[in-house]
């Protein structure tokens, strides 16, 4: 009898459970659909990109990729990291801190070379157009060979040249002054932004050292603890290293890191017109 007893008043619990149950049921599948109407409708951007690929006989061609801008985030690099990963795994590209400071991931974005990291995704309808640096030899698809501007940049000497080491073993000092001179210059992180904008750099790239080769050269030409710097302005002394620039000023323009590689320039030719 007690067992029969329990049981039924198990059952009645379970059946008073299972109505109040109910009303909360309903108010968490109210829920779920209040939640799937509310979700944003697909917010489509096209970006067509610059597609080559050296292993084949095709022709260079842009590829229209659909992006899901509420999927994705801000940059112009997350949307090529986006396609990458869901569209296409062999599109090609360069890129690695996603911070503005390795350079890798240069290239020429709606016409005006940037950095893939810091540009944001347009809001205007039109497809984003997607380039590699403008007047270099590709490798393939986004990624340019970047070899003859390496070349020019270990040109220069880009370190601290000293006629003789310092006797107590100790760094070279430089002054508060001194030091804020080199600011606007070392920031430079080689991403050729500047150079392939030059209309100079485009028809004589492999005389012409281009801004930010020159500018890179200044930083050291101006370094107190340097004391080759006459050498580096005779080094630098010739019709086509320094004297194809025009003063286009297109590489102060484009610069992602918002240097004046122009206004280096203008300064190591003023250097030279002292020596002389």
């Amino acid at each position: 009898m007690a067992m029969t007893s329990i049981l039924a008043r198990s059952l009645t619990l379970s059946g008073k459970l299972s109505a109040q149950s109910k009303p909360f049921a309903r108010a968490l599948s109210s829920a779920s659909d209040m939640k799937l109407s509310s979700e944003k409708a697909p917010k489509i951007k096209h970006f067509k990109i610059y597609r080559w690929n050296p292993d084949t006989k095709e022709k260079p061609t842009l590829v229209d990729y659909p992006v899901d801008l509420n999927k994705c985030g801000p940059m112009v690099l997350d949307a090529l990291i986006k396609i990458k990963n869901e569209q296409d795994s062999t599109l090609t590209f360069r890129r690695s801190c996603r911070e503005g400071i390795c350079g890798s991931c240069a290239m020429n974005i709606d016409g005006e070379n940037t950095l893939a990291c810091l540009a944001h995704i347009s809001d205007a309808s039109k497809a984003t157009k997607i380039y590699p640096l403008p007047h270099m030899h590709v490798v393939k698809d986004l990624v340019p060979d970047m070899q003859n501007f390496y070349d020019q940049y270990k040109s220069i000497k880009p370190w601290l040249q000293r006629n003789e080491a310092n006797p107590d073993g100790k760094e070279t000092l430089q002054s508060v002054e001194d030091r804020r001179k080199l600011d606007g210059m070392y920031e430079c992180i080689l991403c050729a932004c500047c150079s392939t904008s030059c209309p100079s750099y485009w028809w004589n790239s492999t005389e012409y050292l281009g801004p930010a080769v020159l500018q890179q050269a200044f930083r050291w030409i101006d370094d107190s603890r340097d004391e080759q710097t006459k050498e580096r302005l005779q080094q630098l002394d010739d019709a086509f290293k320094l004297y194809r620039c025009h003063t286009v000023m297109n590489c102060s323009k484009t610069c992602p890191k918002h240097l004046n590689p122009g206004k280096a320039i203008a300064k190591i030719k003023a250097r030279i017109a002292e020596m002389h």
